[in-house]
């Protein structure tokens, strides 16, 4: 048998795997590494500015693909740097493997330059996380770590002492048996006719549908016209819930519609769907609950579930559907569907722009921003205000993708995402939704989009702000403090980095300003003044943000900030 180089290993298992790219920043501990990537045909080095963008980057094109996908970093501040990105991919379920390149491995343990614990430090980030403290080990774990990451969905962390990475072992050709096995996950007949009986019972059945609903959109349709549901929507479930269907009455949460609220409040039986929405004020506590999920330990966690089963849900429904009868009342449907149509065509007529202003309702960039867009471009949304935007003015349509943090919750995710998905589909139409404090935070990826010539487009919602955080605290009484962000003129800084640049503040310009970044062959950044003042409501308004927000008014008016609640009032009320 062969004998071959640790980092050899490594790179013919990831390439085995169907990987084509690692993302991340060079250093001396990953030479072995890069140096046997630098010297392959199929496979190359994505350089970012930060690793954490690297992360971020990996994790979208996981997202997009559902292969698997790898970033790497240095040893100590190197890849601990990953980190927050590595969150991420843990919490959305993509599978990534990281490379957590480590000190010389005689000297761990001597308080050594750089040195870090890379195998504590990612623990609770991944599903995998183990050294590889000898040669013979290489093989063996990483085969189990790309595995473990496919499988769980999740991320794998390797960690790889410097000097281990050039030693030789011997080494069969890469075997990953779980890249050619499918399993589909079926609950129990009995199982099957206790949810059936439930929801035969019950005569208002709402659906709560999310990410785990991917590949079971047939499945999910007809569940929902022989119960006559409506369906609501969470975040992640929106890309594979939304497109063609008749029966979907928006999302739920902080970020959704009323109607989407509305629905599951007024429901005596909740089914929920792959979802494990986290925001259990915006669930009905009362209603008798039946949940699929092919991860048993979410069934019950946000809601008391009185039949949980475990499947996957396309297979799930596909058992429970001969079981359920038709329900021939569709009043409850009926009035889900009025509510949509109401709850669509206020936030509509919020999507507007008066010529001539000096700065634009976000809400109608969004909107252009939807008309314009490509039927199968791929979006990434900041995480704050863009969400919101996001959520509530992008439609999908089977073909169209939809990345965010939208469980880790992160800042500046959206233009390193981006980066991923465009280089994991690069005759496609990315755009990028981003906030000015998120852009700000990993403004150094715009250098990456240059260098590597990737067209993405970048949307910054200019409000000078961080705008979200704002929000919260008017809700809870509080004068916004320590938000405000003085901003360059972001068109310009484009420019001067060699990046077409477009500012627009007059509404009237925008459609024309859209059109022109999406038609330029390479990346764009659309300035987009937007106002800082734009409110953003959610389905349901507790007594407690009522009272805050009339302590916010009262605090502002006394302290001299009086032209802030006047711009509310004219931004938000009267339109």
């Amino acid at each position: 048998m062969a004998k071959k180089t640790v980092s050899e290993i490594l790179v013919d298992t990831i390439m085995a795997a169907g990987v084509t790219r690692v993302y991340g920043v060079v250093g001396d501990s990953l030479n072995g590494i890069t140096e046997e990537i630098r010297k392959r045909d199929g496979i190359e080095w994505i350089h970012v500015r930060n690793e954490e963008a690297g992360a971020f980057a990996a994790g979208a094109e996981a997202h997009v693909t559902g292969t698997l996908a790898v970033c790497a970093g240095s040893c100590g501040p190197g890849n601990t740097h990953l980190l927050n990105g590595l969150y991420d991919c843990h919490r959305s379920r993509v599978p990534v493997l990281a490379i957590a390149a480590q000190i010389p491995s005689v000297e761990i343990g001597t308080q050594y330059f750089q040195e870090t614990h890379p195998e504590t430090t990612f623990k609770e980030c991944s599903a995998y996380c183990e050294l590889l403290g000898h040669p013979d080990q290489a093989v063996r774990t990483t085969e189990i770590a790309i595995q473990t990451a496919l499988v769980q969905r999740g991320v794998a962390v390797l960690v790889v002492p410097g000097d281990i990475s050039h030693q030789k072992t011997e080494a069969p050709e890469p075997r990953l048996p779980v890249l050619r096995s499918r399993a589909t996950l079926v609950p129990a007949i009995e199982d099957l006719r206790a949810a059936a009986d439930l929801l035969n019972t019950c005569s208002k059945v709402t659906i709560m549908a999310g990410a785990g609903c991917a590949g079971a959109h047939a499945e999910l349709l007809q569940t929902a016209e022989a119960l006559g549901a409506p369906v609501v929507h969470a975040l992640r479930g929106k890309e594979y819930v939304e497109p063609n269907n008749p029966y979907d009455v928006g999302m739920s949460g902080l970020l959704g519609f009323t109607s989407g609220y509305e629905a599951l409040m007024d429901a005596d039986a909740m089914l929920m769907l792959g979802t494990d929405f986290p925001y259990v004020q915006f669930l009905p506590q009362e209603a008798r609950a039946v949940q699929i999920d092919v991860r048993g330990e979410h069934i019950g966690r946000r809601a008391r579930v009185e039949v949980g089963l475990v499947g996957d849900v396309a297979a799930t429904l596909q058992a429970l559907l001969p079981l359920l009868n038709h329900k021939s009342d569709r009043r409850h449907l009926e009035k889900a569907l009025e509510n949509y149509r109401e709850a669509r065509q206020d936030l509509d007529e919020l999507a507007t722009g008066e010529p001539g202003d000096t700065s634009m309702h976000p809400q109608y960039v969004a909107r252009l921003l939807n008309e314009q867009a490509a039927e199968d471009a791929i979006f990434t949304c900041d995480v704050g205000t863009p969400t919101i935007w996001a959520a509530r003015y992008l439609r999908f349509n089977g073909q169209r993708r939809l990345v965010g943090s939208f469980n880790h919750g992160s800042m500046a995710n959206a233009m390193p995402q981006a980066l991923g998905a465009q280089l994991a589909y690069p005759g496609r139409q990315v755009i990028a939704l981003a906030g000015d404090g998120g852009f700000a935070m990993l403004m150094g990826e715009l250098l990456t989009l240059k260098q590597l010539k990737t067209p993405v487009k970048m949307v910054i919602f200019n409000n000078h702000s961080l705008g979200f955080v704002e929000l919260e605290m008017k809700a809870a009484g509080i004068l916004e403090y320590g938000t405000e962000l003085e901003n360059p003129n972001f068109a310009a800084l484009a420019e001067a980095a060699g990046v077409r640049g477009i500012r627009v503040s007059d509404p009237a310009d925008l459609p024309g300003a859209i059109a022109e970044m999406l038609a330029h062959p390479g990346p764009v950044i659309l300035d987009a003044v937007v106002k800082r003042t734009e409110l953003s409501m959610p389905p349901s308004i507790q007594k407690e943000q009522v009272l805050g927000f009339s302590l916010y008014t009262l605090k502002a008016i006394m302290s001299g900030r009086g032209d802030e609640v006047l711009e509310l009032a004219k931004t938000n009320l009267l339109r």
